[in-house]
């Protein structure tokens, strides 16, 4: 059993687990019963994996990670929850990701090509995209949802039910308490926006003239003293038809906790 696969002496891995080609375990690691592993992924030493977990192609999961323990959550009873992790993930050292609950979204997913760095927590029913970046000390409540490309600087903190829109960034000791538009910056305890994601709009080379409909975007929203409805409306007569403008309406129109501002 598991005979194609990198596998120290000292770990423990139940008779049901799944494991894809070239798969490597490290010292003291423990598997249990129903996790699921894809080709070319590499598991630290003291690792623990357990519940309805299932992991992609080619991730690295460090050293003391624990992936798919019950939710945090005063009334779980048990149920058959999932974690679900894509392909090409950097997981750090001390990472916590639980699984989800049966009144939530019934599993915690994480996308693609994402980067948790130490001690960072994914907590129960989280959703989150691809290329996500969350710093040391990170810390996810339940029901979290995040879209690609954002980036959570170290000891970032988020209020649970959160929307964290794409290509947005929160910088370091932050308190995120309401849901953060796409393309943002905020800062601060509790957050507070302080314009846009140039840094980030620059690095995925988006064009120009779609970043200064972004930027006016981002004005009516905050510079011209409208209410959230007001501004929505006036951006979707004003704005033209770009993808991303599109994307950072339909974020207004479906928050549930409010607009950081």
């Amino acid at each position: 059993m598991f005979k194609d696969n990198k596998i120290h002496q000292t770990a423990i891995i139940a008779d049901s687990v799944k494991l894809g080609k070239n798969v490597e375990v490290g010292p003291f690691t423990i598997i249990e019963d129903e996790v699921e592993i894809g080709d070319n992924t590499k598991i630290g030493a003291n690792c623990h994996l357990e519940g309805w977990t299932k992991i992609g192609k080619n991730n690295t999961i460090n050293n003391y990670v624990t992936i798919g323990f019950p939710p945090q959550n005063i009334g779980y009873d048990g149920s058959k929850t999932y974690v679900i992790i894509g392909d090409n993930n950097q997981i750090g050292d001390y990472v916590t990701i639980h699984r989800g609950t049966k009144e939530g979204r019934g599993e915690t997913k994480v996308g693609d090509n994402n980067t948790f760095r130490l001690y960072s927590h994914v907590a129960h029913d989280c959703n989150l995209g691809n290329n996500i970046t969350l710093e040391n000390y990170v810390n996810l409540a339940g029901h979290i949802t995040i879209y690609n490309d954002a980036h959570l600087e170290r000891m970032v903190g988020v209020h649970q039910f959160v929307k964290i829109g794409t290509l947005s960034r929160i910088e370091a000791h932050s308190k995120l308490i309401k849901d953060l538009p796409p393309y943002i910056i905020v800062s601060g305890h509790p957050a507070q926006v302080i314009g846009v994601n140039e840094v980030g709009l620059n690095d995925k080379n988006v064009d120009e003239e779609i970043r200064e409909e972004i930027r006016k975007s981002y004005k009516v929203l905050y510079e011209s003293n409208l209410n959230i409805s007001q501004a929505t409306e006036k951006l979707e007569k004003a704005s033209k038809n770009f993808k991303e403008v599109k994307d950072f309406i339909g974020f207004l129109k479906n928050s549930n906790r409010g607009i950081c501002r």
